[in-house]
């Protein structure tokens, strides 16, 4: 079946049944199409998402915004009953944060309660050394009773003062929103505990030149650290009365960026057992660099933030401080910098790790479970890893690569600035949780655990769902295809080329002295084919250039693929070949003009830019007011509406760059953001 064929069935509310090959009514809940088959039996069956994973697995929706989540972050079974505790953000605002009772047997839509309110930032639970229940704010680290007539009375802090989202750096700066201010946090077998400290930004840049180390990552109480915090005989911390302090500390690892991802062995400390952690690695603009990391920790050792990452490669920002002085050529010192064991895929995220040790499913026992969070196409996955005796994730000697969701070349083979390098071979759990409009939105994985009969249950922030994975019974469904423009917005765009004069002979320049001068035979015949009228040429180069992944977003030339290839920017080769046409024919340069002026003014409407000031990002929304996406700021959009009468104090604009949407909502007639969040060009 075509994928345009699916996504028709979808849109008549007919989905294939999973496995059974009839069809079935649909419901839809946070984004997801619903049918009737389900994932798992009796009390723990619920209904089959379709999304893409390994054969033999399936992933079942236990509970969604219906229920009232609004961002899970974290999830641990409370020892020995049916029950889950959740620790669900609320949002990025100061005590939004709450902590969730969840009960899987309830009827949907009442499945979760409250247990704690007005806690900032939670993230972390577990259920720690003693059987009880731990949480972390950005602050702190407590204990409480979730089956309690009142769980908030019965809060034991153990830890305090934190360096969280509000801080004073090493230098006397303030900070009033740390970058990464998220309690991760692991015990060990023998009641010690592990917290991660993030770093309070990306990178621990401060105004060019940078003449010296980052201060945030030095000293005994740094940032971007793991911090140990070991109990008193008898392996469980005390409850701090008011005015205690908080039980010392040592940094046990630093060089770490934002350590959300952590994993024991369970046989750890002993000697030679993996500590592994899923380093978050800094931002680029470049999709495919850098890789994320999984990290052996060892204590006392240094991993590389902010002057190092990709294995070896030296942060260009810190060229100087790298040349001479304690951090002379610190990023090739094995004695003082250790590289990761292994990559990750480039900005995937990991917010989640785990052994897992249970029996219902043999194929993974003892394997490495990492999810990926990422939004990115490297993203939105579940892997899972082979290791060794110890813990550690076996190397292979041959390239591994790593999928890309919807991509021209689906699968890459890790590599840094060096070239190919060696790296974990894994498995995918999950393996395409990319959007599909009418079927699913993007996944997003973040804190997963165990329950007592082996299924893997796991958060999911972004559509704010809580997911379980079983065993899949029938035929495993076939792939979805990529939701890339549907053939109806490629005629609607097209419609809005050939009514405009000015851009229909921007057309016609483009396919004659650019496309069939020097595009033609490298990749594609881009639709054109003998005995074609100049009229049809241009329709056929027009519907080729919509229909790629990415290649235009209609009003924001520097947004797309095509530009970056044309032009020859960041990782994006040149598309003709030869060079540097741009430098070297004349004439060129104006066709690159001709391009960008053609992409800019293919919707009709305003150019606008979502303004900057407060975060880095502006969300938008749907007539109905679901939150569709967020927006960077800086990005241009096309208003269709400056003052939208269906939604005053709102501007309606035509459909965004993809990469910002977040699958939950669409609609092709536009989307509403405040009018006070743009700005003319």
């Amino acid at each position: 079946m075509t994928p345009w064929r699916i996504l028709a069935a979808v849109a008549t509310a007919l989905l294939i049944g999973a496995g059974t090959g009839h069809t079935e009514t649909t419901t839809s809940r946070s984004g997801y199409a619903l049918g009737s088959t389900s994932c798992g039996d009796g009390a723990v069956g619920f209904p089959r998402l379709q999304i893409d994973m390994k054969p033999g697995f399936c992933a079942g929706l236990v509970a969604s915004r219906e229920d009232g989540l609004k961002f899970p972050r974290g999830i641990v079974q409370i020892p020995g009953q049916p029950l889950f505790v959740i620790a669900d953000m609320g949002g990025w605002g100061h005590d939004d944060g709450r902590l969730l009772i969840l009960d899987p047997a309830a009827p949907a839509g009442r499945r979760i309660r409250e247990a704690i309110t007005r806690l900032s930032y939670p993230f972390g639970v577990a259920a720690g050394p003693d059987g009880k229940i731990y949480a972390a704010t950005d602050t702190a680290i407590f204990r409480f009773d979730p089956l309690a007539a009142n769980p908030a009375a019965t809060i034991e802090t153990i830890i305090r003062d934190l360096p969280g989202r509000r801080l004073t750096l090493p230098d006397g700066t303030r900070i009033d929103e740390s970058a990464h201010p998220l309690k991760a946090f692991a015990f060990d077998r023998n009641g010690r505990l592990f917290v991660n400290i993030g770093a309070h930004s990306d990178n621990c840049l401060s105004p060019a030149p940078i003449l010296r180390p980052c201060a945030a990552g030095e000293g005994a109480s740094s940032l971007a650290s793991i911090w140990l915090f070991t109990p008193p005989a008898g392996g469980v911390f005390p409850a701090l009365k008011p005015g205690d302090p908080s039980p010392p500390h040592e940094v046990f690892a630093r060089g770490l960026r934002n350590s959300l991802a952590l994993a024991l062995h369970p046989r750890f400390p002993e000697p030679g057992t993996a500590f592994l952690q899923g380093e978050n690695a800094r931002d680029l603009q470049d999709i495919f660099t850098p890789n994320e990391e999984i990290n052996a920790i060892e204590q006392g050792r240094h991993y590389g933030w902010p002057y190092c990452y990709d294995l070896t490669t030296a942060s260009p920002e810190f060229k100087r401080v790298l040349q001479a002085g304690s951090y002379k050529d610190f990023c090739t010192s094995a004695a003082r910098y250790k590289p990761p064991l292994s990559l990750l895929p480039p900005h995937g995220a990991p917010l989640g790790m785990l052994y897992y040790n249970a029996d219902r499913f043999a194929e993974l026992k003892g394997r490495l479970l990492v999810g990926l969070h990422g939004y990115r196409p490297t993203g939105s996955r579940l892997l899972a890893y082979e290791v060794d005796e110890h813990g550690f994730p076996r190397l292979s000697t041959s390239p591994v690569r790593y999928h890309v969701s919807c991509a021209a070349e689906p699968t890459r083979a890790f590599q840094t600035a060096t070239g190919e390098v060696p790296a974990a071979a894994y498995d995918e759990l999950i393996a395409g949780w990319h959007r599909v409009n009418g079927i699913r939105p993007q996944g997003a994985p973040v804190g997963m655990t165990v329950s007592d009969d082996g299924a893997i249950w796991l958060v999911e922030d972004k559509n704010q769902t809580v997911i379980r994975i079983d065993r899949a019974s029938g035929t495993a469904p076939d792939p979805l295809p990529c939701d890339t423009r549907s053939d109806a917005l490629i005629a609607r765009l097209a419609a809005y080329v050939e009514n405009d004069a000015a851009n229909r002979a921007r057309l016609t320049t483009l396919r004659k002295t650019l496309i069939e001068q020097h595009c033609l035979g490298c990749h594609s015949d881009f639709g054109l084919k003998a005995g074609q009228s100049d009229q049809d040429k241009d329709r056929a180069v027009l519907r080729f250039m919509l229909a790629q992944d990415g290649w235009i977003y209609p009003g924001d030339p520097e947004e797309g693929r095509l530009r970056q290839r044309l032009r020859g920017l960041g990782a994006e080769r040149q598309m003709p070949p030869g060079g540097n046409l741009i430098k070297t024919e004349p004439g060129y340069a104006r066709l690159l003009d001709i391009a960008d002026a053609f992409v800019a003014r293919m919707v009709p409407g305003s150019r606008m830019r979502v303004k900057a000031g407060g975060p880095p990002h502006r969300k938008f929304y749907a007539a109905d007011g679901r939150e569709c996406g967020d927006i960077p700021f800086g990005k241009v959009v096309v208003v269709t509406e400056r003052f939208a009468v269906n939604k005053p104090g709102f501007s309606r604009f035509f459909r965004p760059a993809d990469p910002h949407l977040n699958g939950t909502c669409t609609d092709e007639n536009g989307y509403y953001i405040p009018q006070q969040f743009l700005v003319p060009l």
